[in-house]
């Protein structure tokens, strides 16, 4: 559907990860009408490049896929993609999105998703979405389950390879391509709003914390991690990027960028001692030769059996130092040179070489409302909710909520309660706001 079709929702859904997606459906599942509007150009978040869940150790895709289709087939929700939000405010009606529509340089009505244009284009350029491990086209599908499953072009890569347009022109069978497409804005008038904008991790951390002697290609981050363990990931295996080896010595740096006041993230991140567990058991199940060693300031294991899945880890063979390790150099061979100080063997510094090391990176927001609407933010820079331990998902905005990551950092679990919260509060909302007003005898 095009924003000239319908442009009247009952609520507006900003972000289309799983706490988006997870409100979207239940808002839908009560006949209420929801725009979802995400900046990227398919839905599914975080998540969706996730490879498993802990502690349960599920596909992540298994549990995505399902829900993103979903949304893209409910009859209650709309899907605009690769759209971003420039002003939410109120008025006597309700709410007024304004809405900026980036350039696909495809039409989205017309491409059937045959990839022929990808086929056909000769141009490559890294691959973020698999962790720039591997190259794309120009011109391309996200991936395999992107919803929508449409084109779309990367113009600041497309050199327009021919006189008379470029080779993805010419093979397209529907004629989708535009190389002249525009940004463009529309207006979403809704009644209420949650914002599900969820995180990014640190930029620029291993810069700012190893300098020069973090300029190490087999020195990755969590995220690229999830991408080598995932069965659609860039090599199908795991592999170091530098030279394809399979390494016998795997390393993760715990807290790098959280609890840090020099770097502004002076707060837990949460997640990342279980997703480091995960990662650690999932390798010593694909590498069971490989020596694999957690750095840890504080093991937190808070949720419900947690701590058995950290002492499963442990009985697998993963080793656990308490320490805060530091990026020495380059060692032999490719690898990379840690130090830390042995808090629990004797004192002293010690150096270790690791054929490929895992920085679990501070979750910081991916969206600042400032200036865009009036629901404020709290001192660590999320969403601030008025009403954190009984009601997280209200915000000082009326009929503006919010959900997931985007309030702080939490779990997938905690994440999906959440946005189930804020579609009741939504529910509850949409449906006394309804009523008539009664008048006093």
């Amino acid at each position: 559907m095009t924003p000239a079709e319908s442009a009247e929702f009952d609520t507006l859904v900003l972000g289309a990860g799983i706490a988006g997606l997870q409100t979207a459906l239940d808002l839908a599942d009560q006949g209420f009408k929801v725009a979802v509007v995400e900046r990227d150009p398919s839905i599914g978040g975080k998540m969706i490049r996730l490879s498993k869940v802990f502690p349960t150790l599920d596909c992540a895709s298994c549990i995505t896929t399902p829900k993103m289709a979903a949304a893209a087939h409910h009859d209650n929700i709309t899907l605009f993609t690769l759209c971003e939000l420039d002003k939410l405010v109120r008025d006597e009606g309700g709410l007024v999105a304004t809405i900026n529509q980036k350039p696909r340089y495809v039409d989205i009505d017309l491409c059937t998703g045959c990839r022929e244009c990808e086929y056909a284009c000769p141009t490559f350029v890294p691959d973020h979405e698999q962790g720039g491990f591997t190259s794309r086209k120009a011109i391309y599908v996200p991936f395999s389950n992107a919803v929508p499953q449409k084109a779309v072009m990367d113009p600041e890569n497309c050199w327009i390879c021919g006189k008379e347009g470029g080779q993805c022109f010419k093979v397209c069978p529907t004629g989708a391509i535009n190389y002249f497409d525009k940004p463009s804005q529309f207006t979403i008038r809704a009644r209420t709003a949650v914002l599900a904008t969820g995180y990014e991790l640190i930029p620029d951390y291993t810069e700012k914390a190893f300098g020069p002697a973090g300029r190490q290609p087999n020195l990755i981050t969590s995220l690229q991690m999830e991408r080598l363990l995932a069965p659609h990931g860039p090599y199908m295996r795991v592999l170091r990027p530098s030279d394809g080896k399979e390494p016998d010595s795997i390393a993760f740096i715990q807290c790098a960028g959280s609890r840090d006041l020099t770097l502004g993230v002076p707060y837990c991140s949460r997640v990342c001692c279980m997703y480091s567990i995960k990662q650690a058991m999932l390798l010593s199940g694909a590498l069971p030769m490989a020596d694999i060693t957690i750095y840890y300031m504080d093991i937190r294991a808070f949720g419900k059996n947690y701590e058995q899945f950290y002492q499963n880890a442990k009985a697998m063979g993963v080793e656990f130092v308490k320490a805060k390790p530091t990026v020495a150099g380059a060692g032999e061979n490719g690898g990379v040179v840690v130090r830390y100080e042995d808090q629990e063997g004797g004192g002293g510094g010690r150096d270790r070489e690791y054929d490929l090391v895992v920085q679990a990176l501070a979750i910081v927001p991916a969206w600042n409302p400032t200036g865009i609407c009036d629901v404020g933010v709290a001192e660590d820079g999320f969403i601030q909710s008025i009403h954190p331990k009984f009601a997280p998902t209200l915000t000082k905005m009326e009929g503006v909520f919010t959900a997931g990551v985007a309030i702080g950092p939490k779990d997938i679990v905690d994440t999906i309660i959440e946005a189930g919260a804020a579609a009741m509060e939504v529910s509850n909302y949409l449906t006394e706001t309804a009523k008539p007003a009664t008048v006093d005898a």
